[in-house]
């Protein structure tokens, strides 16, 4: 009987080791296999445009393969960058854009790689290219914006005639604008709580590295206010001159702060 109920245990074995061998050697089909690299380009294209973001960025990662060597795989690079800043992946698409521009840094595409790297990095949800917001931009981290400005500084100055260069510069002031309120809006938080000296400092900078900008005209206020609050009258008269000197009508001399539910981007 033992060597019957062995034979039985092999014939056993025998048969789930032939079922695993078997589902082992399932391959997955590639339905893109026969594809020429034209229709590739095409599906990867619809895709992102469908919103499916993942699929588009596989097959433009198929066809960079496929045509390795080509300027449609140049293209491909581009656009899987540009399937990532849409799909909200700001860190993927920097990766692909660096890498582009390392492997082809004399391509006739490298305005738009360079456009499209201050893109990832900017916030285009408030302000002049968005919706409006209560939170605006002075009031978020600044590493990215200054990242942004440095990409679009970089294609209008390599590329002064690119057909991306007057967004860039377009983008470049509100990014400026931006940086210059982030410095009031501190230098209006320690005002607030006393902290004069710091205040003054705040808008000072504001005043010397941003020119021009809709900030200024309350960094002035906020000067003449702490410089008061301070004693230091001899200052608080050279403030109030220069602000009455560029800033003729202004309504922070009359009516003080304006509200917090006036963002300052609504100048624009």
């Amino acid at each position: 009987m033992l060597p019957s109920r062995l034979s039985a245990v092999s014939l056993c074995l025998i048969g789930v080791a032939f079922v695993l061998s078997g589902c082992g050697s399932t391959k997955t089909v590639d339905e893109t296999a026969g594809w020429s690299p034209n229709k590739l380009y095409s599906e990867a294209r619809d895709e992102r445009d469908a919103g499916n973001f993942e699929k588009a960025i596989t097959l433009f990662e198929k066809l960079e393969g496929r045509a390795a060597g080509t300027p449609l795989a140049q293209q491909a690079q581009l656009d899987k960058a540009h399937t990532h800043y849409k799909a909200g992946e700001p860190a993927q698409a920097l990766a692909a854009i660096n890498r582009f521009m390392r492997l082809h840094p004399s391509s006739p595409a490298l305005d738009y790689a360079l456009y499209l790297k201050g893109l990832a990095t900017f916030n285009d949800n408030l302000g002049l290219f968005g919706s409006l917001s209560r939170q605006d931009l002075s009031e978020r981290d600044q590493k990215a914006a200054k990242e942004s400005f440095e990409a679009f500084r970089d294609l209008i100055t390599r590329f002064p005639d690119s057909r991306y260069a007057p967004d860039a510069r377009s983008r470049m002031t509100y990014i400026v604008n931006s940086l210059a309120q982030y410095e009031v809006h501190v230098a209006r938080y320690y005002h607030s709580r006393g902290a004069h000296l710091a205040a003054i400092g705040r808008a000072q900078t504001a005043l010397v590295d941003y020119t021009d900008a809709p900030a200024l005209e309350e960094a002035l206020f906020i000067l003449i206010q702490s410089y008061d609050a301070l004693g230091m009258t001899q200052l608080r008269d050279d403030a109030r001159r220069v602000m009455l000197a560029s800033f003729p009508n202004s309504e922070y001399l009359s009516k003080g702060f304006k509200s917090a539910s006036d963002p300052w981007w609504k100048v624009w």
